[in-house]
């Protein structure tokens, strides 16, 4: 990768780090786990720009948050968060994006397989996030269930056809500008 390139990935996923935490502020209280846009951020980050990039754009969101800055659903901010009933949902979102990635990447941008990636990632999240919520919280499993994940599944639903709409539309300026910065880098050589 060259450096125009690397330079282009790195705003890219500075670009996608700000708008999760952007969507953490649009959230809906409705008990100990928040309604946030936050992770349809997280996934089009993974469709767009692939597992590396999409963990580094997540990677920062957390640190940012851990450091304190108020990223985090409500403005909340601080290392305390990840003890907290959300805390599994937040570190959820580094192994979902790094296999949402994955699977795009050998998927060559077929929407079945986008979509089959997505579902992959809201599984990874439930997983981890309805089992910290349990553990923290004291809640049995299906309280957690029903509290942790039952009330978002419509919404992730709508999340991932808005992610396919959107990454459809924006995967050709995110491929032209990378072909763009080949083109350039084969000029100079």
């Amino acid at each position: 990768m060259n450096l125009s390139n690397q330079l282009r990935m790195t705003v890219y996923a500075s670009l996608f780090a700000a708008l999760i935490a952007v969507g953490s502020y649009i959230s809906v209280a409705i008990g100990p786990v928040p309604i946030v846009l936050q992770n349809l951020f997280v996934m089009l980050s993974a469709l767009l720009l692939g597992s590396r990039w999409g963990l580094a754009s997540v990677a920062v969101y957390l640190l940012a948050g851990a450091c304190g800055l108020p990223v985090f659903a409500g403005g909340a901010g601080g290392i305390g968060r990840f003890a907290g009933p959300t805390g599994g949902y937040l570190i959820s979102y580094l192994p979902a994006v790094y296999i949402i990635g994955l699977i795009t990447e050998k998927a060559n941008g077929r929407v079945l397989f986008d979509i089959v990636a997505m579902i992959c990632g809201v599984v990874i999240v439930y997983a981890l996030g309805v089992t910290w919520l349990k553990i923290v919280t004291g809640m049995g499993f299906g309280e957690a269930l029903i509290g942790g994940m039952l009330p978002f599944l419509l919404g992730d639903v709508l999340k991932i056809a808005a992610a396919v709409a959107i990454a459809k539309a924006l995967r050709p300026v995110i491929q032209t500008s990378e072909a763009a910065s080949y083109a350039e880098a084969e000029a100079e050589a």
